[in-house]
């Protein structure tokens, strides 16, 4: 038997998160067409262990590696993009939490961690949340935008603006089963339907009143200070960056499991005339093109996760050019994805699309990807240009 050369080569075997994988792709489908990710997957994710991958040890987690993360989440994205994007919503907000909150909170970030609880940081356009003090409480009124994995989780985080402390805006986590709190399910999108990118409505919900921290402007440049208080060194990574490098993970997850399913559906079809379709050049061109670029963006991202979990093992602080290359990496990894999965989509032609299958699903889920602010090309290039010739980048986040 020849040997196939498999050019993207991220194993599942050995995952936290491997004896899932088939239940997750078994919904895949129904929580695309139900917009809803099934409870019992939901239920499986959360007695995982993968929950507490972004937690230190101070905090009961596993202190898993930046590249560890990218890994579990990439065979996650392939079974079921939507699942994959409430998880990693879930482990890189909490990271963003723990950097937030920091050693005064750990007792609420730690029972969190052993809970096994989600969270979820809905922030987006439109977000307005205001808090009054009442005594012993925050009392919180408001709607927040883009809580992607709210409707599965406990803790969402909220920034809001405190009527006692004026144009200051603070930072809180809020139980999510706590009176006068809503989930809306406002996400119509073609993409990631299930992923429960929904509204959180705040009338009247409270938080103790010694639950609130400042949230800064650049906040990532707050946390790479020495005299910052973090829990663990890991805070110090800029969220943001580490989410973008789990993304393009996930695009490369997601993208070879489209080329595997596309490669295997070719050896059985015929064109035109009889032509076996395995026999013509052009499918040879095109799938070997978006393998090549599923490859490099595999590499891509994995070399930057390499070089963050370096720093973190060194307990360094990132630079702004550190946080730059980990924007850069993802971008470029996911225009890679985006380009293969074009090549797969022009292979597949119309017999592929008429027959249905998984690419239609997949291809829609991947959409959302580089259209999401923190990876989006328009913000990352500009920055990094304005790196380069030595001008302030001026994104908060």
């Amino acid at each position: 038997m020849k040997e196939t050369l498999n050019f993207i080569d991220w194993p599942t075997d050995g995952l936290l998160i491997e004896p899932l994988l088939p239940a997750i792709a078994a919904q895949a489908a129904e929580a695309d067409a139900s917009r809803s990710v099934s409870d019992e997957v939901i239920a499986l994710i959360k007695d995982n262990p993968v929950m507490g991958m972004t937690a230190s040890p101070e905090l009961g987690g596993l202190n898993s590696t930046v590249t560890a993360v990218a890994h579990e989440l990439a065979a996650v994205a392939a079974c079921c993009s939507s699942t994959a994007w409430c998880l990693w919503n879930h482990l890189c907000t909490y990271h963003f939490f723990c950097a937030l909150l920091g050693p005064e909170h750990g007792g609420l970030l730690g029972g969190i961690t052993a809970n096994r609880e989600w969270v979820c940081f809905p922030a987006g356009a439109s977000t307005r949340v205001n808090g009054v003090l009442q005594d012993d409480q925050i009392v919180l009124n408001g709607s927040a935008a883009f809580g992607s994995g709210a409707r599965y989780g406990e803790f969402a985080g909220v920034v809001f603006v405190l009527r006692e402390i004026q144009d200051a805006r603070r930072f809180t986590l809020v139980d999510l089963r706590s009176p006068g709190v809503t989930v809306d399910p406002t996400w119509k999108a073609m993409s990631l339907r299930a992923s429960a990118t929904d509204h959180v409505r705040y009338k009247d919900a409270t938080v103790p009143a010694g639950r609130h921290v400042p949230f800064p402007d650049k906040f990532r440049e707050v946390f790479r200070a020495p005299d910052f208080p973090v829990i663990h060194h890991r805070y110090r990574e800029d969220w943001v960056a580490l989410s973008d490098l789990w993304l393009g993970a996930m695009a490369v997850g997601l993208a070879s499991a489209a080329l595997a399913e596309a490669a295997e559906g070719i050896r059985k079809r015929v064109a035109i005339a009889g032509v076996k379709m395995i026999e013509r050049p052009t499918i040879h061109v095109n799938l070997g093109q978006a393998g090549t670029l599923i490859k490099t963006a595999g590499d891509t991202v994995l070399a930057a996760c390499a070089e963050t979990d370096a720093r973190i093992e060194a307990a360094a602080p990132p630079t702004e050019t550190d946080y730059l290359r980990q924007l850069g990496a993802s971008m470029q990894s996911l225009a890679c994805c985006d380009d293969a999965m074009r090549l797969i989509l022009r292979v597949l032609g119309g017999n592929g699309l008429r027959e249905g299958g998984n690419f239609e699903r997949r291809y829609r889920d991947f959409q959302a990807m580089p259209l999401h602010i923190n990876a989006h090309r328009d913000r990352v290039t500009e920055q990094i240009g304005r790196h380069l010739l030595g001008l302030a980048t001026e994104n908060t986040f």
